[in-house]
């Protein structure tokens, strides 16, 4: 279980990095399009090519932020029932859950995508809009990205039945104070200082 637990840590470093950097292009995906709009302000003109630039930032920030948003238990559950349960409860769920709905699903959208990308890559598929770009960089977000996802649920996988079996400690139950309730200390203590000066 150690070379897994090592495994689980090389796969959260890959998407941490990989996360930190598709932030950014989120940026570059701004300034394109503020770019775009204001030539087109101006000069009462416009490129398809910058258009699908921006469209192309997009998905890659979507596309290769899956594992990301995974690794820090940001994507979508149903907490309203989810939390109702005991933590191994959540545990023994996150893990079935994992097997028999993530894993499939992701699987099987990296092996339907990457017949997908291999063709456009092979035919130099170009978009069909005029002055549009290169499609099979688009194409390869939807496998990598995938790919990316099927790696973090594995990493996933592995830390929750190490926590299941008391292996590694649960980073959910720390006991140090949430944000919700350091903001409140730090209101309470600015509040005392006001009261103090008058």
């Amino acid at each position: 279980m150690r070379a897994l637990l090592n495994f689980s840590k090389i796969i959260d470093g890959l998407n941490n990095r990989v996360g930190h950097l598709a932030c950014w292009l989120t940026l570059v995906a701004v300034l394109v399009s503020s770019g775009n709009a204001t030539y087109l302000y101006i000069f009462g003109d416009s490129s398809n090519a910058w258009l699908e630039l921006q469209w192309y930032l997009f998905s890659a920030v979507f596309l290769l932020c899956g594992g990301y948003a995974l690794l820090h238990n940001s994507h979508v559950r149903i907490d309203v029932i989810y939390s109702r349960w005991s933590r191994r409860t959540q545990l023994h769920i996150d893990v079935f859950g994992i097997l028999f709905f993530l894993m499939p699903m992701a699987i099987l959208i990296l092996y339907l995508s990457w017949p997908v990308f291999i063709n456009a890559y092979m035919s130099k598929e170009m978009s069909s809009n005029a002055g549009g770009l290169v499609v099979w960089p688009a194409r390869l977000l939807m496998p990598v990205g995938f790919f990316l996802l099927v790696l973090q649920g594995l990493s996933e996988l592995i830390k929750r039945i190490a926590i299941i079996q008391g292996l590694i400690p649960d980073p959910t139950l720390d006991d140090g104070p949430t944000a919700e309730e350091e903001l409140a200390r730090a209101i309470q203590e600015a509040r005392e200082k006001e009261s103090l000066r008058a």
